[in-house]
């Protein structure tokens, strides 16, 4: 790529996650001999970048200007002083190097002036070990005597590899994806290293310091989310210890520490001799994430495909687009349920008692319900008077076009609801949710509830111990000491006859499906997920409320002792695992250690479509 520029071709990469092309580029013009200029653009700098421009021009120096997504308006004149100059007024060693994210305004003429390329990260552990110890030199291999100093540098190396193939699997492997870059492998060998020169022969390595420093600064330093940071510390708890040093360590079955390696050829050697193709279970995930990846993958090409496709009408046979919308708006319609009457609400809650806390979640979940159904009803009508030409096409009618042709859901909509992967299912949620919040209304409270049905959980659960406390005002019993606890019971939701006992109180809850892990129904206890099946449901959980300051007299808490450990399982209402989907964790019971199915990446789901 170098051959074929020149110094009025700049050469541009295109950022892709987890690689940063800053490094490269630098060796590179080390060996040239040519001296390298970089500055990360931004508010401001358009100053000193035409300063180094005109110093690089001058000797011959490679200018590298970094996230240009940040300073777009500065591109176009970099352009213009590139190719104006003569020939004779530039140094023929000097070469302009671009970074950028992708962004809809960079400028199409300096992209058609210039050389694209990308840098993306090697896929599977060998590539990724490999491109790592390419980039180390014998030197660095040698830099300490200590015999931990090679394991240590090996097992970071695998680390690093491994944080970043666990982006592909989705939030199965990270609920945030990070940008984990060769940059933090340096700092992180850097400090392994300083580490081992500060050691004392003695006390040998400092494992708390070294996991601490991985886990919360060099990779955590970049880690948004608590449950993230947990399976990242859970990482360097069960890789870095001092079995890391042991003859039968090994991270998974066949990936082992090298034997005797002196030299970076022999490393090179021994991560030539791993399998070609890795297992999920490598990353500690179950072999079923390797379905998760590649439905992934699938769906994300194909929405690609999708939003790519013309929108507008044909002129060849078959139902047009319009005429399908309008059909489907049609149906739609017929199916909606009929608008909440204000005072019927009213007077059915004043039955029940309209300040119950329960009660007051009620009402709160029938007027967001209202304002869904209000909206879907007002933009069916008026889609299919603008289809008919009766008024004007909006531009909110517009995307309700487009979307309900692809199956999607309208932007309009989505704003007033819930995420959903096709039309299709959201409107079936939107007729369930509604069932239910119905019926609680016209007969009263329900035995078990839905989960998935309420547009805030939270306020479910945080009514339910409102209510669990004020029937325990007696025994002392305050909101800020009360805490939430569970039990899975052994029935399914058609075995439910009547509510949770009088004495315990709270609440049976259903539709929760486990993700990255199974459920043994028998010994109510988590295990691993039968092959090819991506989602189990979970039976109906009872979930209640118990006080600290009774914590010994109240019912007892699931799991615990016998062998059985517990798993702080998170709850997500939705497939993408952040905090805005978090709802709260359920403690589940297990044979195995809770590591195991943090690393599984093991969550309740919600919704799993």
């Amino acid at each position: 790529m170098l051959a074929e520029s020149d110094t009025r071709t700049p050469m541009v990469c295109l950022l892709s996650m987890g690689s940063d092309p800053t490094e490269n580029i630098e060796r590179l013009a080390k060996n040239k001999g040519a001296p390298c200029r970089p500055i990360s653009m931004g508010q401001g700098q358009e100053v000193h970048a035409r300063r180094l421009l005109a110093g690089s021009m001058t000797d011959g120096g490679w200018l590298l200007l970094q996230n240009c997504h940040l300073g777009l308006d500065f591109l176009d004149e970099l352009l213009e002083t590139v190719t104006a100059a003569t020939p004779e007024s530039v140094h023929k060693g000097f070469r302009v190097w671009l970074t950028t994210d992708v962004h809809a305004r960079f400028p199409i003429a300096f992209l058609q002036s210039s050389i694209k390329f990308t840098n993306e990260p090697p896929l599977g552990m060998k590539a990724g070990l490999k491109r790592t110890f390419i980039a180390v030199t014998q030197d660095q291999l040698e830099v300490s005597s200590l015999p931990q100093w090679k394991p240590l540098l090996y097992a970071v190396a695998f680390l690093h590899t491994t944080v970043q193939e666990r982006r592909k699997f989705g939030p199965l492997g990270w609920n945030i994806p990070y940008e984990f870059n060769q940059a933090d492998f340096t700092s992180s060998m850097q400090f392994v290293q300083n580490h081992l020169d500060d050691l004392d022969s003695k006390g040998g390595v400092d494992w708390s310091c070294l996991r601490y420093m991985l886990g919360e600064v060099q990779y955590g330093g970049r880690v948004t989310d608590d449950l993230d940071k947990r399976l990242l510390n859970t990482f360097t708890r069960v890789w870095f210890s001092e079995s890391t040093f042991s003859d039968n360590f090994c991270f998974y079955r066949g990936y082992s520490l090298p034997g005797v390696a002196t030299t970076v050829q022999d490393v090179l050697q021994h991560i030539d001799a791993l399998p070609l193709l890795d297992s999920p279970e490598v990353f500690g995930l179950h072999a079923n994430a390797d379905i998760t990846y590649q439905t992934n993958l699938a769906n994300e090409t194909l929405g690609t495909i999708i939003n790519i496709q013309p929108k507008d009408s044909g002129g060849g046979a078959g139902e047009t687009r319009e005429a399908c919308v309008q059909r489907l708006a049609g149906e739609m319609l017929e199916k909606l349920p009929p608008d909440y009457v204000q005072h019927e609400v009213k007077g059915q809650l004043q039955k029940m008692g309209p300040h119950q806390p329960m009660n007051i979640f009620l009402r709160q979940e029938v007027e967001r319900m209202q304002r869904v159904i209000s909206s879907v009803r007002s933009t069916l009508t008026d889609l299919r008077l603008a289809i008919d030409g009766s008024i004007i096409m909006s531009e909110e009618l517009r995307d309700a076009l487009d979307c309900m042709f692809d199956a999607r859901v309208p932007r309009l909509w989505l704003r007033l609801s819930w995420p959903s992967a096709t039309l299709g299912f959201w409107f079936s949620e939107l007729l369930e949710r509604n069932r239910q919040l119905h019926g609680w209304i016209g007969t009263g409270r329900p035995d078990q509830f839905w989960l998935t049905g309420f547009f805030n959980p939270q306020g479910f659960l945080t009514a339910m111990r409102q209510e669990t406390t004020r029937a325990n005002l007696s025994r002392g019993w305050a909101l800020d000491t009360v805490t939430l606890s569970n039990d899975v019971t052994k029935m399914m939701r058609e075995d439910v006859s009547a509510p949770p006992p009088q004495d315990v109180g709270g609440v049976y809850i259903y539709g929760l499906f486990l993700d990255g892990a199974g459920w043994d129904r028998r010994s109510a206890k988590l295990s691993e997920a039968a092959p090819k099946v991506l989602f189990t449901p979970l039976p109906v959980v009872h979930v209640y409320a118990v006080s600290f300051a009774n914590m010994a007299d109240s019912k007892r808490q699931p799991g615990g002792g016998g062998g059985v450990s517990l798993y702080s399982c998170p709850v997500y209402k939705k497939p993408r695992r952040t905090d805005l989907n978090f709802i709260f964790s359920l403690q589940l019971r297990s044979v195995q250690p809770a590591e195991h199915w943090t690393l599984r990446g093991a969550a309740l789901l919600c919704d799993c479509k």
